[in-house]
């Protein structure tokens, strides 16, 4: 199994960013073939007091295959392209392996 990970930074305007991220990016990529599940996860702190993260959202694939006809299907790029409209500033994004 694989996941894709992305990371954002704390946004400028948090309540706006969560606004359209719940609302609009979330279920464009929960459509995205192939996605088995997907977990987000709000930041709330460090060991070391404060974070300059936000949010991580992390979706599961059955194989490396199936995450990148995911990213390439039509719903993958819908998804792609609203990420890069509204938080391209404050995400990165990773694939990893599950062990």
């Amino acid at each position: 199994m694989v996941k894709l990970v992305a990371v954002y930074k704390k946004p400028e305007d948090v309540e706006a960013f969560d606004r359209h991220y719940f609302e609009v990016h979330a279920q464009l990529a929960e459509k995205m073939p192939g996605l088995i599940k997907m977990e987000v996860s709000k930041i709330y702190g460090s060991p070391a007091g404060e974070s300059n993260l936000h949010l991580i959202a992390e979706m599961y694939f059955e194989t490396r295959d199936a995450l990148m006809e995911a990213l390439s299907s039509p719903e993958g790029r819908a998804a792609g392209k609203d990420l890069m409209g509204f938080a391209g500033k404050v995400v990165s994004m990773h694939f990893a392996d599950v062990v």
